[in-house]
């Protein structure tokens, strides 16, 4: 009677083979390929074997700055004495719940909306409905929770709350504006485009600007609008203006025989482009949009310069403390490991959908 590991034997054995034999073709196959190879082993080698050794092996991971005296390696005392404020910002640290869960319920409506199951006409109302849960959680005011204004937002949950309403409002603004400048109206054709080139000619940077210092000026005196709204306005619009171009491609790379055949069947605009065209369109461009969302997610840094506090903002102001200055590293890397988890993670999703939905398409 055979054991598992011999029955295991004959796999193992067709898996090293197969390695062997792709790293022969595809990294050895010639003196010259073989030497660039080993180039680039070694360095891959030292740079490797260095970053583990500086936040692994050589670190400290006990609270405290005191335990980092001694170190050679990184501190990760920092992230333990300031994980609060890069996650809440300026939050009253009473209150830290709410801000835990707003995050919970934005981070669990993006996996929920990643799922193709509850792609239902209901969504969008479920996802309005969780955005105004999301903002008196925070705000408060209601319920017996403490009013908290939106100046004190900040951290993880800021970049959170930009980034994903920003994205739920500048997908739909942007395919209004994107069947908008190809109709064949003037005047609404003419407003799409002046609209979309305006907004993408100007960095995102200076729009931010404008909706901060310039656009309260021309308010009626008394009357003012929360600088957050506006942040957010303004990310949704210069997103939305990018998104246009990646909708109005994809609606351009369907062949003129799609339209053609729908309006042979004497099928309604709305209907041509609901039931034919979108649905055809918006597969093609899956990679693009992924890019400007996640575009979007990065861009949320830049409100440092209306005054909001965002998860990046948190860090440079946690590393401007005396006491943890020289490990500045330390917290730009653990806000880079977060960037970076998001980042990736949807990246992933964009080509598992890619090829869900072409596989779905060719049977």
């Amino acid at each position: 009677m055979t054991t598992i590991s011999e029955r295991l034997m004959p796999v193992q054995s067709s898996v090293t083979k197969r390695s062997w034999r792709w790293m022969r073709d595809n990294l050895f196959s010639t003196p010259l390929n073989t030497l660039i190879s080993l180039v680039c082993i070694y360095i891959i080698w030292n740079v490797v074997g260095g970053l583990i050794s500086w936040a692994i092996v050589n670190a400290s991971f006990i609270p405290g700055k005191d335990a980092c005296a001694e170190i050679t390696g990184a501190c990760w005392g920092y992230v333990h004495a300031n994980w609060r404020f890069l996650m809440f910002g300026t939050f009253p640290p009473a209150e830290y719940w709410r801000p835990f869960v707003a995050i919970m319920m934005l981070t669990g409506g993006m996996l929920l909306t990643m799922n193709r199951t509850f792609w239902t006409k209901w969504l969008p109302v479920v996802w309005i409905i969780g955005f105004i849960a999301v903002y008196y959680i925070l705000a408060g005011g209601v319920f017996g929770l403490t009013p908290v204004r939106t100046g004190l937002w900040g951290g993880l949950t800021l970049t959170l709350v930009l980034a994903v309403v920003g994205i739920a409002f500048a997908a739909p603004l942007a395919l209004i504006l994107a069947l908008g400048r190809r109709s064949e109206m003037p005047l609404v054709k003419v407003i799409c485009v002046v609209f979309i080139e305006v907004f993408r000619g100007v960095p995102l940077i200076s729009v931010l600007f404008m909706a901060s210092v310039m656009f309260p000026l021309f308010l009626p005196t008394g009357v003012s609008v929360d600088v957050l709204l506006r942040a957010q306005v303004g990310i949704i619009v210069f997103q939305a203006a990018y998104l246009a171009e990646v909708f109005r491609g994809g609606m351009q790379a369907i062949p003129s025989g799609q339209y053609e055949a729908a309006d042979s069947l004497g099928l309604t605009y709305w209907q041509k482009m609901g039931k034919i065209i979108l649905p055809q369109a918006l597969r093609l461009v899956i990679p693009p949009t992924m890019s400007t969302f996640i575009s979007l997610f990065k861009d949320t840094s830049l409100v440092v310069i209306i005054g909001l506090f965002d998860l990046l903002a948190a860090t440079r102001a946690a590393v401007n403390n005396p006491e943890w200055r020289p490990h500045y590293i330390e917290g730009y890397v653990f806000i880079a490991l977060i960037y970076f988890c998001f980042c990736f993670f949807m990246s992933r999703y964009s080509l598992y959908l890619d090829r869900s939905l072409k596989k779905a398409t060719s049977h």
